[in-house]
């Protein structure tokens, strides 16, 4: 059995820049945190379609601190899939981008390949907290 988290925030922005938030390495060492912790995580992020890259972070007695991932589809500045792996699952994860108009933009996240109902209650708590972050690097 397989589960897909599904969630959608808006933002007070241009796309151009809810883009780059998501696509710009130093923009999302500001906003994918280490949940526990609240530390930056580092990455190699590129939005360039088979690209491999690492979100890495101190370690805790039950994570290896690190996710490795594999870029799908680059589609500027409407949708952005990469693959999502981590303490034995493996995921993919894919943004689309709309714009709503009158500074309005529609983020949606569908993340599939969940497989139980803890690792997406885990999934979806830390999305929600790391698009609350986002919400701030984006009002810089």
């Amino acid at each position: 059995m397989s589960l897909t988290l599904s969630l959608d925030f808006q933002y007070k922005t241009s796309i151009e820049k809810l883009w780059s938030a998501l696509t710009d390495s130093s923009k999302l060492a500001k906003w994918v945190v280490n949940i526990h912790t609240g530390h930056a995580m580092e990455n190699d992020f590129k939005p360039v379609v088979g690209h491999r890259f690492q979100f890495r972070t101190q370690p805790t007695e039950w994570w290896d601190g690190i996710v490795n991932g594999e870029v799908l589809i680059v589609d500027e500045p409407n949708r952005l899939s990469y693959t999502w792996a981590s303490g034995g699952e493996k995921h993919t994860v894919t943004w689309t981008l709309q714009d709503l108009g009158g500074g309005k933009v529609n983020l949606h996240l569908e993340q599939t390949g969940i497989s139980n109902e803890p690792a997406l209650n885990g999934a979806k708590y830390g999305w929600s907290k790391w698009c609350g972050e986002l919400e701030k690097v984006l009002e810089q």
